[in-house]
């Protein structure tokens, strides 16, 4: 089996979208792996949260689709 990853960022964060984002990606076979908050100085509330998901999947079913090709470097 294979391991699919699947990060979400939340720019909102409140318990309303958290608890929307989990209900939207567990019922679709992912299982929650955890939740990092982005914490700024300036406040006690996170300004950000990435909620980070797993599911096994077949190899056949995993998406075949090599990652990112990062863009060329700039030389000046």
């Amino acid at each position: 089996m294979a391991l699919q990853y699947k990060f979400v960022e939340l720019s909102i964060v409140t318990d309303e979208s958290l608890e929307e984002c989990v209900n939207e990606w567990v019922p679709l076979g992912y299982t929650l792996e955890g939740i990092r908050f982005v914490m700024t100085e300036h406040s006690k509330r996170p300004a950000m949260a990435f909620v980070s998901f797993t599911r096994e999947t077949a190899p056949e079913t995993a998406d075949g689709t090599p990652p990112r090709k990062p863009p060329p470097l700039k030389v000046e």
